[in-house]
């Protein structure tokens, strides 16, 4: 294949600090087959020059570009984070919309193009990734760029009646059609976004054919992200020996340990599951100092007022849970706000009776699959899933819950609790089965097949009709602005 190009936000560089989470997991097993280019942010702001580095390692050039502060402010904090993510979250009634906020988010996108620009080889491979980027295909083209350039959402992708929601959707979802393909978690998501290209841009084609735009067919697939399956097994069999996971199974005193892992963010629901514990303790009052639940909690975003708000609703429900329950010897709830190791959280998973998992929305959730692939076999913990993750579609052996009903989360809580070893070992061989045919290292393969296989020209049917590509915000400000000190 040509040399592959990866843009994302954040890059897992060598020596650069920058953690890509879940991500970086995917673009490397990409990497490792195609070796190419992985392109985004240094990590630095800068309100005068703006530099550009590339580390070589492993024949992957990971390119580093800074950015400006002021825009960046705008486009992270604003646009992606307080109007995106709400919205393709389902939260319509989160979303806070500035044109000064979508400008800097503009201007982003476009300073990426820029760079791009110099990198670009005509046959290389580009495939972008997640939310911040909606533009970047269009600013490409714009450039003279006709490469095959995919795009993958890491989130959901909300119905129509939605996503139309967000103000000025025409110049920004509408600008997805300038890629050749755009892949989503689950066959809803890929199924909400041909709704809105068949209402909202009225381009002629189907689901399964294709959009014709004039200039390309726009290809639309479901692409569920998985995990290393058997890799993390080996990494849990490990950790678990570990004296760190020793010292927290030791500090339990023979108690059953429930895990949840989950950034501080609203769309995973910890305010709702700490409800459920609650409700659970108070249901069945026979596991009072017999069960740990552990909540790790990483902060995220916490320049936003709704994520400070939320974080003191957390610690409040965890202290009043914790003080009304807990004995001297006994902390019901543990609530830790400090990243893990991915080998620490390895032992812990494979340790934990049961998982919690129930995120209000969520694009897939790689907890749920990693704790399914950390267990032991013989002795198996239980996995509590809300419907709402793209993760449900798959884990289907799962304890499947609405993370809105707080008595039937607390019903699964003690179902999982009180489950028979058999129940356990039968559920678990399913699921194992399931996402180890989904692993992680034939995710990229199977995008890529689809990217580099689709068509490149349309039938002469025109361009994107102007109601929605002529609103797509291009501002007259080029590298030498940008560079400028």
């Amino acid at each position: 294949m040509a040399r592959l190009v990866v843009v994302s936000n954040r890059v897992s560089a060598p020596k650069s600090g920058a953690r890509a989470g879940g991500l970086e997991v995917a673009v490397m097993a990409a990497l490792k087959r195609n070796p190419g280019i992985w392109f985004g942010w240094s990590g630095r702001l800068s309100n005068k020059i703006l530099a550009t580095r590339t580390i070589e390692s492993d024949a992957v050039s990971y390119v580093l570009t800074d950015l400006p502060k002021a825009a960046y402010d705008e486009f992270y904090y604003g646009f992606a984070n307080r109007v995106l993510w709400p919205i393709l979250h389902y939260r319509l009634d989160l979303a806070e919309f500035s044109r000064q906020d979508l400008s800097g988010y503009t201007q982003i996108n476009e300073h990426f193009a820029d760079e791009l620009s110099e990198l670009l080889k005509p046959d290389d491979v580009v495939w972008v990734h997640d939310y911040h980027f909606l533009l970047l295909a269009k600013a490409l083209r714009e450039r003279g760029h006709r490469n095959r350039i995919g795009f993958f959402l890491h989130t959901p992708f909300p119905p129509v009646e939605i996503i139309t929601g967000l103000p000025h959707h025409g110049r920004i979802i509408s600008a997805l059609c300038h890629y050749d393909l755009c892949g989503f978690q689950t066959e809803t998501d890929a199924a909400n976004f041909a709704r809105y290209v068949e209402s909202e841009c009225r381009l002629p084609g189907d689901r399964r054919k294709g959009y014709d735009t004039g200039e390309r067919i726009v290809r639309i697939g479901d692409f569920p992200v998985g995990v290393e399956t058997d890799n993390f097994n080996k990494l849990a069999r490990r950790a678990i020996k570990s004296s760190f996971v020793g010292g927290v199974l030791s500090s339990l005193s023979g108690r059953a340990m429930i895990i949840g892992v989950d950034r501080l963010d609203y769309s995973k629901g910890i305010e709702n599951r700490l409800a459920a514990f609650e409700r659970f303790l108070d249901t069945y009052p026979e596991w009072r100092d017999n069960v740990t639940y552990l909540q790790i909690t990483p902060k995220s975003r916490s320049e936003i007022p709704e994520y400070m708000q939320m974080e003191r609703n957390v610690s409040s429900t965890v202290g009043r849970v914790n003080g009304q329950y807990g004995e001297a010897s006994w902390t019901p709830i543990r609530y830790v706000n400090r990243a893990h190791t991915r080998t620490a959280l390895a032992g812990l998973y494979r340790a934990a009776r049961a998982a919690l998992v129930t995120p209000l929305r969520d694009g897939m959730n790689l907890v749920a699959k990693e704790y399914v692939a950390a267990q032991d076999a013989d002795d198996p913990g239980v996995l509590i899933l809300s419907r709402f993750a793209g993760a449900a579609v798959e884990c289907k052996p799962a304890l499947l819950v609405n993370p809105y009903d707080t008595e039937a989360v607390a019903a699964a809580i003690h179902r999982a609790l009180t489950m028979s070893i058999e129940e356990r070992r039968a559920r678990h061989r399913a699921l194992y089965s399931i996402i180890a045919k989904n692993d992680i290292n034939e995710w990229p393969a199977r995008f890529l097949s689809a990217l580099t296989g689709a068509p490149t020209l349309g039938s002469p049917a025109g361009p994107i009709p102007a109601a929605a590509s002529s609103e797509v915000v291009a501002l007259p400000e080029r590298r030498a602005a940008y560079r400028a000190s």
